[in-house]
């Protein structure tokens, strides 16, 4: 399905910036349609002058009219007129009569999307529409009476070009407050004159036994403070309903996050909305994550620690060993703990289990060419392409590999010799192929070493990353090695 940008700049009529304003009108549609108990579709006009469907959004508190998805079709002829006016001018239009659709009984409001230029007139963008079902119309409670008196002080600022509030922070945080979860009505001094059930029962369990309504809810969230306590700086603006903003409160053990709507008549501030939610159990939650992220990354840190004193240990003693070959066989191994260290070290610094594996590989790069390389071989190493961004349990094997493949490279093709180590990263959606290139002395073609390095190599990039790879004598001299491993694998993991 297109996305809203897709389908209003295929109609050529909007700039970046009332595509900007009908994205956050779109991102409170939810909160549009539940206070109206009705369905909620955005408009903008075709260059034909008719008007297609670039938003939708049902009720979740009252029975839709459109079962089936209206997003990317044009209007209605039925209602071609009435939005028409409404785009044309500037003005919220009514349907005079019951609208019928599909057999059911309706009412439409057409509401002018305004889109406030700096320094000139504000001018229609769209329409929204309000498509009400009143097959289902009962005698309305005092809830869906406020609930309703809101959704038009909302209507009002869309057609005077007031909401959406650019000023209000976008991407709220999980758990963000709805308006079936609890609503505070206050007027322009911030005194209750409503309030939901559920808002009630928030503030219940954050301790205020008494009725809100008639009540300020400054006052009210100031009793409820704890003493000599921080909380948030915003808290104050939010209750007040003066600023279009977001806040938690604590109290008690719970956690109530609210959000503040301020209403306003053509600019005269006229009250606000403020919609709460109890997100005690998602705060918690978030916490605990925070905890076990940061318990990852020290278990990182230390892991890294530990293996750089393995490895420094082994480096001791391959000084101290009189024999050649423990020698060598210490100082592959301390070479192979310190390759693992660098991707240990790597996730220490953040919180994601992901790495960026161009960094890890130069890190190792450096330290395979000042280990490996004799005192009569000069290797000069050089990296073309990217690798990207691997997990964490793929990051180790390669980095692993890949230091046995440029260490072989330096040791033996270019054993006693001036040359270079060339690797090569060629990463796609679908693989990433590594070339480990060198121009020494080569080897014979389809003559593979059997040592332990080349075991550990086809362990780590066949058995753990199920990938291929591939010896051969490159063109002219030196040995090019071929490692290819699939991705669609990460793809799974991370779905």
């Amino acid at each position: 399905m297109s996305t809203l940008s897709d389908l209003v700049n295929a109609q050529g009529r909007s700039s970046e910036a009332d595509i900007e304003w009908l994205h956050r009108l779109a991102g409170d549609g939810q909160l549009l349609a539940d206070l109206a108990f009705a369905d909620i579709v955005i408009w903008v006009p075709t260059a034909d002058d008719a008007f297609i469907a670039v938003a939708h959004t049902r009720p979740s508190g009252a029975a839709t009219l459109f079962y089936r998805d209206i997003v990317g079709d044009r209007v209605r002829p039925q209602w071609r007129t009435q939005v028409r006016d409404a785009f044309q001018g500037g003005k919220i239009v009514d349907s005079a009569s019951p609208d019928w659709f599909e057999e059911t009984p309706t009412r439409v409001r057409a509401v002018p999307i305004m889109r406030a230029r700096q320094g000139e007139t504000a001018v229609a963008i769209g329409v929204l529409t309000r498509h009400t079902n009143l097959g289902e119309t009962r005698t309305p409670s005092r809830q869906q009476i406020t609930f309703n008196d809101c959704a038009d002080d909302l209507f009002g600022m869309i057609a005077s070009g007031e909401f959406p509030d650019l000023s209000a922070p976008t991407s709220p945080r999980r758990g963000a407050p709805r308006a079936s979860d609890g609503l505070i009505r206050l007027d322009v001094d911030g005194v209750t004159t409503f309030a939901s059930p559920n808002a009630l029962s928030a503030f219940n369990r954050l301790g205020f036994e008494d009725e809100l309504e008639g009540e300020s809810l400054v006052e009210v969230v100031t009793e409820l403070l704890p003493d000599n306590r921080q909380f948030d700086e915003s808290l104050p603006v939010v209750v007040a309903g003066r600023a279009p903003w977001r806040a938690d409160l604590e109290a008690r053990g719970v956690t109530v996050s609210l959000r503040t709507i301020p209403l306003r008549d053509y600019g005269n501030r006229i009250g606000a909305i403020v919609l709460c939610r109890d997100v005690t159990e998602i705060r918690h939650q978030e916490q605990e994550l925070i905890t076990k992220d940061a318990t990852i990354r020290e278990i990182h840190h230390r892991v890294k620690n530990n293996l750089q004193t393995v490895a420094s240990l082994l480096r001791i003693q391959a000084r101290r060993s009189h024999s050649d070959e423990a020698r060598e066989a210490l100082t592959q191994a301390m070479r192979r703990v310190s390759a693992i260290a660098v991707v240990h070290d790597t996730l220490s610094e953040g919180l994601a289990q992901n790495v960026d594996f161009d960094n890890v590989f130069d890190r190792a790069l450096k330290l395979i060419a000042e280990v490996a390389a004799a005192p009569t071989t000069r290797a000069q190493t050089r990296t073309t392409g990217r690798f990207g961004t691997l997990p964490s349990e793929y990051a180790t094997p390669l980095a692993l590999a890949l230091t046995e493949l440029v260490t072989n490279a330096v040791e033996h093709g270019l054993a006693g010799k001036e040359g270079e180590v060339e690797i090569i990263a060629d990463r796609t959606a679908e693989r990433l192929e590594v070339t480990v290139r060198d121009n020494g002395v080569g080897l014979p073609e389809g003559q593979v070493g059997r040592g332990l390095g080349t075991q550990i190599v086809r362990t780590l990039i066949q058995g753990e990353l199920g990938g291929t790879i591939d010896w051969h004598t490159a063109t002219g001299s030196g040995t090019e090695v071929t490692i290819e491993i699939p991705l669609r694998y990460i793809d799974r993991e991370r779905a």
